[in-house]
């Protein structure tokens, strides 16, 4: 059993030799435990500072790319190098390392696909209440999109299955923390989690400028992943909206119509037409979408099945 952590890091000199040094040396059950540094663009020293503590995987990024590429680039790396478990951390010292093992035991019991690190952000000092409520609507929203119940959908400490990676792909830009989550709930992949306490925070995300940009941005993310594992929620809702919604004016000018007023409440037919006309545009982009859905579908296995040629099929 091999289990890779992968570490993320953009200018994490002064934190990674603490990341490093709280690593576990042996997990129970892991015959082999690797570390793998994605630099992401960094300018600092971070690369010799891993290189310094012993490290010999690296991912290198010339330009800054971003977590979920980074992400996507580690994973393609451990997998090619034999990984059966990935883990995914950060290189801020957030997330308390001694806990790996913790994370790595469900999957390796074959109860899990992945575990997900629950940071308890109720409980977080330096996070503002607006910031929990934030946090607590955000994981939600995931819950309700993947059809899960985890406490912390945006955590970032995670173990993944070698055989849950070969079903997931990554296509936004900004993180693949809720995106993920959508995908695996979708595909009926076994989601837990376990308790963790964070360390005391090092530094401000470099993931984000504000809370208001990583609102935006996390809502664009979970937005597309819904609309593509989720059409028919969506689009017949705004069919059926948009369609009660025509039916009403019509209702009201005839009304009036039979009332000998019917001349004067033009304005009701113009404003039902608009929104049968939105009603109609919903349902046809609901056919639309379920087709792509279906064509999805049918590509998502084939790039299962290419990924177990290429990195091999080991259970």
């Amino acid at each position: 059993m091999k289990v890779f952590v992968q570490i993320p890091c953009l200018n994490e000199e002064a934190t990674l030799p603490f990341v490093l040094d709280s690593m576990p040396k042996k997990i129970k059950n892991v015959d082999k435990l690797e570390i793998l540094i994605i630099d992401d663009g960094s300018s600092d020293k971070t690369i010799q500072v891993a290189k310094k503590h012993g490290v010999k995987h690296f991912v290198i990024h010339t330009r800054n790319m971003g977590l979920a590429r980074s992400f996507r680039d580690g994973v393609d790396y451990a997998l090619k190098h034999g990984a059966d478990i990935v883990v995914t951390t950060d290189g801020d010292n957030q997330y308390p390392q001694a806990r790996i093992s913790d994370l790595v035991q469900p999957i390796i019991a074959g109860t899990a696909d992945i575990v997900i690190g629950d940071r308890q952000t109720s409980k977080i000092a330096h996070f503002s209440p607006f910031k929990k409520l934030m946090q607590r609507f955000g994981s939600w929203i995931v819950n309700k999109a993947a059809g899960t119940n985890l406490p912390d959908a945006a955590s970032g400490f995670r173990a993944y299955s070698r055989s849950s990676l070969y079903k997931l792909n990554i296509i936004t830009q900004f993180s693949y923390c809720m995106e993920t989550i959508i995908q695996a709930g979708n595909k009926r992949l076994k989601i837990i989690s376990i308790t963790i306490k964070t360390n005391k925070k090092t530094r401000e995300s470099r993931l984000f400028k504000n809370i208001w940009h990583h609102m935006a941005k996390s809502g664009q993310a979970i937005i597309r992943i819904y609309i593509m594992f989720r059409p028919h929620l969506i689009f017949t809702t705004l069919g059926v909206i948009f369609l009660l919604a025509g039916i009403a004016p019509f209702i009201r000018y005839a009304f009036y119509f039979f009332a000998g007023e019917g001349n004067g409440h033009l304005q009701s037919l113009i404003f039902g037409s608009s929104m049968l006309v939105g009603s109609l545009l919903s349902f046809a982009l609901l056919v639309i979408s379920d087709l792509l859905q279906t064509n999805r579908i049918l590509l998502e296995d084939q790039l299962e099945r290419i990924k177990e040629i290429q990195y091999g099929n080991k259970k």
